[in-house]
């Protein structure tokens, strides 16, 4: 929401805001653009008949006080992606969809589009380096859009990424996720299969065919919408670079790991449909080093390094763990995960992260009580979520201190860290900590 601010004021338009709560860097960036409010909380008196429309935030309440009062004055009320619609109806749409890896897919265009001059409108959940803000509209023909499938607002419970209508739409891969909203599997994928519903007429779905749920949407797709899968290309990994195998030519990658590959070859082809050729897209995406907290790496010491990502849900810990171990055959790998979002921490869904830190010589897993309680779910224990996870290698911490005294206490001698989390441990500055840990310089 508030890159969205600071995206509107840039094109001219005027622009006011209400949170209950500033955080950084959000606090800062507003403060920069001249956006923060003075005061926290919702004001009514605020909502007057000349503004020309109001954006409605997911994690606003349906009673909000604010909100209360555009419905009472009849204002234009959007949620996010009405909004963004609205501002790209007249644009080619291309919409980045999956349960992981769409925030990494969306980089990787805008990355390849800004090397080789394709100017387009953006919308990524993550700040990527050569960008100042998640958010660009302007007059550009093309707009990449981060589709997520979490709900709209709280007066529209759709799902974002069926409000976009996409030109060109890409299904990364479906692994249950939200399970407050979409209470069973089959109904979560029912909700990728409607976003396919979604794509304009004669439009395109690229799709990852090593998943089956894709695949058999794939299956029911209108005749008019045209299909291209992907999956791993060839590769090879020597002295700690990763190349992708291309038409017998052996391209030099910055990011590692079997997901990233993957997301490589699923962003070529959604390139391909807007003219870009595969030597232009692998010319440019050498250079793309990642997306903030995405395998980014945080500290570097002699043998030793440190790497943060966003994984929190079973498939992607286990995919963001293998990764790190193939590229580092030699290192021990001592993987710390955080239980923090709603599915993560609801006792039913625990069984579902069975083996999922198997690949780590040693793994931490944090959750705070506090949070189980603030979300109204059941209480858990460390000896539930220990054997959920089902290895020997798993300890299990309520004390984020204690958990960072006992990584303290480790030799990190031919050793790498991963940290993994959508929260960052109870306060922790993941990349303060690591450099100290590692004794790093980067």
């Amino acid at each position: 929401m508030h890159n969205l601010a600071i995206a509107l004021k840039r094109i001219g338009y005027a622009v006011t805001g209400s949170d209950d709560e500033f955080f950084e860097p959000s606090k800062g960036r507003l403060k920069r653009e001249g956006l923060l409010p003075d005061y926290e909380g919702w004001n009514p008196a605020v909502i007057s008949a000349e503004i020309d429309s109001v954006i409605l935030g997911m994690h606003a309440r349906a009673d909000n006080p604010e909100l209360l009062k555009a419905q009472e004055l009849g204002l234009k009320i959007f949620s996010y992606p009405e909004f963004i619609y609205e501002q790209s109806k007249d644009k080619t749409r291309i919409v980045i969809g999956g349960s992981h890896g769409k925030t990494t897919i969306t980089s990787i265009l805008l990355h390849v589009f800004k090397k080789l001059n394709v100017q387009c409108d953006f919308l990524v959940g993550a700040m990527l380096e050569g960008f100042d803000c998640m958010v660009q509209l302007s007059d550009a023909g093309v707009i990449v859009i981060e589709g997520d499938e979490y709900l709209s607002s709280p007066i529209d419970r759709r799902p974002k990424f069926h409000l976009y209508a996409p030109h060109v739409a890409l299904i990364s891969g479906i692994a249950w996720d939200h399970i407050n909203v979409f209470p069973t599997f089959e109904n979560y994928v029912e909700q990728f299969r409607i976003f396919t519903e979604k794509i304009e007429p004669g439009g395109t779905l690229v799709y990852f065919s090593g998943d089956n749920e894709i695949a058999r949407i794939s299956n029911q797709l209108r005749p008019d919408i045209r299909q291209f899968s992907y999956e791993c290309p060839n590769y090879s990994i020597e002295n700690g670079t990763t190349f992708i195998i291309h038409r017998g030519r052996k391209i030099p990658l910055s990011v590692f790991g079997e997901h990233n590959l993957q997301n490589i070859l699923g962003a070529k082809l959604v390139a391909n449909q807007v003219g870009i050729t595969d030597d232009e897209f692998y010319a440019a995406v050498q250079s793309f080093k990642g997306a903030a907290k995405r395998l980014e790496q945080i500290a570097v010491a002699g043998n030793a390094a440190a790497y943060k990502d966003f994984a929190h849900s079973p498939s992607k810990l286990k995919a963001t763990v293998a990764a790190v171990k193939q590229q580092f055959p030699k290192r021990k790998l001592v993987a710390c995960m955080e239980l923090h979002t709603f599915s993560s921490l609801k006792k039913d869904f625990l069984p579902h992260y069975k083996n999922a830190m198997a690949g780590a010589d040693q793994a931490f897993i944090y959750f705070d009580p506090h949070v189980v309680e603030h979300k109204r779910l059941e209480p858990i224990t460390p000896e539930e979520v220990a054997k959920s996870f089902g290895t020997a290698n798993v300890t299990v911490f309520t004390d984020s201190g204690e958990m960072q005294r006992r990584l303290q206490e480790m030799n990190w001698t031919e050793t790498n860290l991963l940290l993994m989390s959508s929260g960052n441990f109870d306060g922790m500055n993941l990349d303060e900590f690591a450099k100290n840990l590692l004794g790093a310089t980067a």
